[in-house]
């Protein structure tokens, strides 16, 4: 075997520290690229309720813990969270209070990733139909099906009616701002189990016959962001199969979701701080991210 020359010597050492140099120069480079992330959406992204709170828009009881800030930390990514509690489709825009700004008005060119959940406050849906029901409940002493017996197929149909074609336009109008962006829209995770729990009824003081009706139409209004999401390009996020048996019914450290009464969160039926790391890590698991 021949002995190296110095020069030879001197040449790969070059090689070698110039390899290192590159790699060293190169490294960073790829540690600061990151996606631009825009969180859109009502309460369940806001995360209203769960400590500790966003002070930099106390309107909008957003949360520093929510999904959004999860996805993230996560991913690396450059975050802009204009999350808002109450949010209904036409929030994206318009403006939801005075000082905050239409969410659209966030999604540039530029944005790579948005993630919204939007749809459960169009027509008063979900307020409406816990309220309703609730105080229907009360006044049965949990017997019956006092709620749908006296609303129906209302809610199913103002969801039809009205949320579906607001859900297309709002997501066709976020798809227009940023074509090349990944658009994850969430469905609500289960607020109520498929069929009464007896034990639950002083903590959601919903009729045993209603618990499947509510049941019934929170499906309905999945499928429907579902229906929107796929007919506009985006991604649908499904949380029926993850989020069965964590519904405001279960145990604390169980539930993702907070119940009407005796909760732990300042705002009732909304997931909690382990509900929106789930929420997370399945938008996650569904997108290929982590």
């Amino acid at each position: 075997m021949p002995i190296p020359t110095p020069r030879r010597v001197l040449t790969a050492a070059c090689a070698a520290v110039g390899a290192l140099v590159l790699g060293l120069s190169t490294a960073p480079a790829q540690a600061t690229t990151s996606l631009n992330y825009v969180a859109l959406g009502d309460s369940y992204s806001a995360a209203s309720g769960v400590l500790p709170a966003d002070l930099t828009s106390p309107l909008c009881l957003r949360s520093t813990a929510n999904y959004p800030h999860v996805i993230a930390a996560r991913t690396a990514a450059r975050l802009t969270d204009v999350t808002c509690g109450a949010a209904q489709t036409k929030d994206f825009t318009e403006a939801q209070y005075p000082g905050v700004a239409p969410q659209a008005d966030a999604v540039t060119a530029g944005t790579d990733l948005v993630t919204l959940t939007i749809g459960g406050n169009d027509n008063g849906t979900f307020i409406n139909a816990i309220t309703a029901c609730g105080t229907a409940g009360i006044l049965s002493g949990g017997q019956g099906s006092p709620c749908e017996d006296r609303y129906g197929t209302s809610f199913d149909d103002e969801i039809d009616a009205r949320t579906y074609p607001a859900l297309k336009s709002a997501l066709r109008g976020v798809r227009a701002k940023a074509p090349q962006a990944r658009v994850a829209v969430l469905g609500y995770p289960w607020i109520t189990p498929a069929t009464a729990d007896p034990s639950c009824f002083v903590r959601l003081p919903v009729a045993a016959g209603d618990v499947p009706y509510l049941h019934a139409l929170q499906a309905h209004l999945n499928a429907v962001v579902r229906r929107a999401a796929e007919e506009t390009g985006a991604v649908y996020v499904d949380f029926a199969e993850v989020s069965a048996g964590h519904d405001a019914c279960q145990a604390v450290g169980t539930r993702w979701i907070e119940p009407l009464l005796f909760g732990q969160n300042v705002v009732p039926v909304h997931p909690n701080a382990l509900g929106e790391r789930r929420m997370a890590e399945h938008t996650l698991s569904v997108l290929g991210l982590g």
